[in-house]
């Protein structure tokens, strides 16, 4: 082998290097970009089709459909960039629902955080079993799906629980300068889930934990722990969105959030969360769950029948998860 040779191969290695980080870092930036520009195309085509589409009220319902559905989204990304999955959160809403209506008949304070608690509980539990005793989180939650559900049919016996108080269904359900207040939760909750995932520690010990478990624990991060926290934040979401579910139609239904982890999944992986962890962005669930509100508000003016409005957003949903196998490269 000449010097030549000996000197420029690690040079070129150096250059091939950086040639697929530049690779990753523009796949990164399309992806995002893809996301938004996605959901104006929607927006495009549908008020192209429809002219009920872009009026202001409409666009306001499209928000206030999509803001239980966002509440749960962002803490099923959080949960998703640890590589897990939690098919429990309908659930979840169902059952602090129906505790928080029933406490909030002893004042608004003990239904909320009776709710909280109970969907914190809820979510700790989920953590506790999967990242302590290493059980999959795909079984185990689906587990924790039927045993919530049951224990929400027991607490009354299978009957709705109605007469909420006005004052919580006003801050749940009210206006806050003309704007609803599920789209102020929601927008709220995932900007200080952004700033939690980008500007703290704990956020960095999320990425690293799902981008590559074995290195972040030889590295000193608590993985069990990080798992813990995103499950019970995952459980706490959830009885927030269970809060604006029941205060926007009046009464807590012991069925209420049934398939709801389907839309909070199918809007995390929308907005930019990967399967394969590692990666995701709360505002970008935000704006996937406006997707499929969009998509399922959209097929409704068009008087698209229901049952071909589930067949469109799983076709999406789909997709977006085969948008992500394509183009994330693998770990």
């Amino acid at each position: 082998m000449s010097k030549s040779e000996t000197v420029g191969a690690p040079e070129m290695k150096q250059e091939k290097q950086r040639e697929a980080a530049s690779l990753v870092k523009r796949g990164e930036f399309a992806r995002k970009a893809s996301v938004l520009s996605g959901c104006v195309a929607l927006f495009i085509v549908f008020s192209a089709l429809t002219s009920s589409f872009y009026q202001p009220a409409n666009l306001l319902d499209i928000l206030l459909q999509s803001s239980i559905n966002a509440v749960i989204a962002v803490g099923m990304t959080l949960v998703i960039m640890t590589k897990g999955i939690d098919l429990s959160v309908g659930s979840i809403v169902g059952l602090s629902s129906m505790v928080a209506a029933d406490m909030a008949n002893h004042g608004v304070a003990a239904g909320i955080l009776a709710g909280l608690a109970v969907g914190l509980v809820c979510g700790f539990v989920n953590g506790i079993l999967i990242a302590k005793l290493k059980l999959p989180d795909f079984i185990v939650t689906l587990g924790t799906l039927s045993i919530f559900r049951g224990a929400a049919l027991i607490y009354t016996n299978g009957q709705p629980i109605y007469g909420l108080p006005n004052t919580f269904r006003d801050l749940f359900a009210g206006q806050l300068l003309g704007i609803p207040t599920p789209v102020v939760f929601a927008i709220a909750i995932a900007g200080i889930a952004y700033v939690m995932v980008a500007f703290t520690g704990l956020g960095e010990r999320i990425i690293a934990s799902g981008g590559n478990e074995e290195a972040a624990r030889l590295s000193g991060i608590n993985v069990d722990t990080v798992k813990v926290i995103v499950y019970a934040l995952s459980g706490l979401l959830s009885s927030i969105a269970g809060f604006i579910l029941i205060a926007r139609i009046g009464a807590a239904e012991p069925i209420g959030g049934q398939g709801f982890e389907l839309q909070a999944i199918g809007s995390a992986v929308i907005g930019g969360a990967s399967l394969f962890g590692g990666v995701g962005n709360p505002f970008g669930s935000l704006i996937g769950a406006v997707t499929l509100g969009a998509l399922q508000n959209g097929l409704t003016l068009m008087n698209v029948p229901s049952f071909w409005q589930y067949v469109a957003s799983g076709f999406v949903v789909i997709l977006a998860v085969l948008a992500d196998q394509i183009t994330r490269p693998r770990r």
